[in-house]
């Protein structure tokens, strides 16, 4: 009998601290998921909870430790165009499935499912605007649709913004982010690589300016081609930058690579990229490269100095 008692006692003192564990761990999911509802953020790198509001005023890169969220491309073009300036480009292109792709599902309902989840076309935002007072074309890569992949319709959109960029005799800048080229459109997506770096050769032609930015992350047929080919490349703190990945090239390599590689950081420092900008700067630092590219207008009075100096020599 009191066997019976003493093993009810012991199940119960087992219920009772089942029921607490249980309870806390209902309280942890509850304030992990009042962080979730948006009030606070907490930082991937240092831990530091920091108000969202706080965050967002700061271009989402975090107070404590300098660290650069990843934003999305309607808030970069909020961060970088001026207000009420900015025009968007060939909203109308939507993406195909030209090579009836599958993996474990259907390309096609892949691309709806990112269209109905985010809201975007396809993985890249292109248009005009103004960056304080200066005009500007300006490509937004998106790392939210299916890794900022380059497919057909990002190619044609940033080919066409060049284009219309070196009509109009306007500098272009593209944010880049992106896992690569993308394997459900095939060659297609190879191609898109060709025809951006043809309409920016072009541009550089008519003696324009193209300034990309890197961001994290960004890899693949990307950086193989209009990431690289800019008059002036800059790129956020800390982002990854590269081609092929870390595991690959190591496996490949069989050596183990520094801590520090395909960082913006050792880019730099082995002259890939021409500075980094932290994104709080980025604004004004691309509106002064922008105004000192500016084309130089000879006035009159110009004109007429250079005259009589010309007329001054050919007498002596």
């Amino acid at each position: 009998m009191a066997n019976n008692e003493e093993s009810r006692g012991l199940k119960s003192l087992f219920d009772w601290f089942a029921n607490r564990r249980k309870s806390g761990s209902t309280s942890l999911e509850r304030q992990e998921r009042e962080i979730a509802d948006g009030l606070w953020h907490k930082c991937s790198k240092c831990s530091v909870l920091t108000y969202t509001k706080d965050l967002k005023a700061n271009q989402m890169v975090c107070v404590e430790c300098g660290h650069h969220n990843r934003v999305d491309s309607d808030e970069r073009i909020r961060q970088l165009i001026d207000h009420n300036t900015w025009k968007p480009l060939d909203e109308h292109l939507r993406p195909t499935d030209p090579l009836e792709f599958r993996d474990r599902k259907l390309y096609s309902d892949r691309l709806r499912e990112m269209q109905e989840k985010i809201g975007l076309i396809d993985a890249v935002n292109t248009g005009l605007g103004q960056i304080n007072g200066l005009p500007i074309a300006l490509g937004v890569m998106d790392f939210r649709f299916m890794g900022g992949s380059m497919g057909s319709v990002v190619g044609e959109k940033l080919t066409r913004m060049i284009e219309q960029a070196t009509q109009r005799r306007y500098p272009v800048v593209i944010v880049c982010t992106s896992g690569g080229a993308r394997m459900q459109e095939g060659m297609l997506s190879l191609m898109q690589m060709a025809k951006i770096s043809a309409a920016l050769q072009r541009h550089k032609d008519a003696r324009l300016l193209y300034i990309p930015v890197l961001t994290n992350p960004t890899t693949g047929g990307v950086t193989a081609s209009f990431a690289m080919l800019g008059d002036i490349i800059l790129a956020e703190p800390k982002a990854t930058i590269g081609f092929a990945g870390r595991r690959v090239i190591e496996q490949t390599l069989r050596e183990k690579l520094p801590e520090n590689f395909q960082t913006a950081e050792d880019l730099l420092q082995h002259g890939f990229v021409d500075d980094i900008v932290p994104r709080t700067q980025l604004k004004n630092t691309l509106a002064q490269l922008i105004a000192l590219h500016q084309p130089v207008l000879t006035t009159p009075h110009m004109v007429l100095w250079e005259t009589m100096s010309l007329t001054s020599t050919a007498a002596e």
